[in-house]
């Protein structure tokens, strides 16, 4: 199982919120790129890069840390937030990312993410089925949707897309234990390669993600808080 630590970017800086709410943002770093460097020292080769701004103001905003990532680590980076165009997805790309995730628009225009999904293939393309019971919410987790997240997801595994991260926006942020059962019912359901997002509050948590069948788990705030360390992490990645 991939360990996928986040990185929130608002302001060029490295924040987290509670449950999407911008109004809980607090800062970690004001260096995004050494905190990417520490997670590399610790054998960590993955990496979730989040541009809260773009996700509000619908563009990208922050492909500027992404570059700067990409060019002072060796990371693999999925890309999200603010993706609505075929310049802003080209431009994500062009500044380093290995992989971007569509959210807000694969909601509103599946038939350009049908598009974007053959013209660069199915493994370079990740769906993000936020969802707050269970419905899916889009434009920053601002606004919601009438779609169930199963169901938004079987959709798009019949478009081809092969990897989701699913997260469940009422544990996001929160430590207090991921959306074990919404996982399980995903992972029975479907066929996609499943990444679990939200709610990670130990090292405990990760165990049971693998354990349970996930592809990956993404881990934001449990590491800021110190509630997981790098080492747990590293070893792990070793172990496993």
């Amino acid at each position: 199982m991939k360990i996928i630590p986040a990185i929130d970017i608002i302001d060029g800086k490295c924040v987290r919120l509670s449950k999407g709410d911008y109004s809980t943002k607090k800062i970690y770093s004001e260096d995004p790129v050494e905190v990417a460097k520490e997670f590399e020292d610790f054998g960590i080769q993955f990496l979730h890069l989040v541009d809260l701004d773009g996700a509000k103001s619908k563009h990208i905003v922050n492909q500027k840390v992404l570059e700067n990532i990409a060019k002072a680590t060796s990371l693999q980076i999925d890309f999200g937030g603010g993706l609505k165009t075929s310049q802003d997805i080209e431009t994500a790309f062009n500044s380093g990312a290995k992989q971007v995730t569509l959210g807000s628009i694969a909601v509103q225009n599946p038939e350009f993410c049908l598009k974007i999904i053959e013209k660069y293939g199915p493994e370079k393309i990740i769906l993000g089925a936020d969802c707050d019971n269970r419905k899916i919410k889009t434009s920053g987790w601002l606004e919601e949707s009438d779609l169930d997240v199963i169901d938004f997801v079987l959709d798009y595994q019949e478009k081809g897309i092969q990897t989701v991260i699913c997260t469940d926006i009422s544990k996001d942020g929160m430590l207090e234990g991921p959306s074990t059962g919404l996982y399980i019912e995903t992972l029975y359901k479907t066929s996609v390669q499943l990444v679990a997002s939200g709610g990670i509050s130990g090292i405990k948590d990760v165990y049971k993600m693998k354990d349970i069948g996930c592809a990956g788990t993404i881990i934001g705030k449990a590491i800021y808080e110190g509630k997981i360390s790098l080492q747990e992490l590293q070893n792990f990645i070793e172990n496993a």
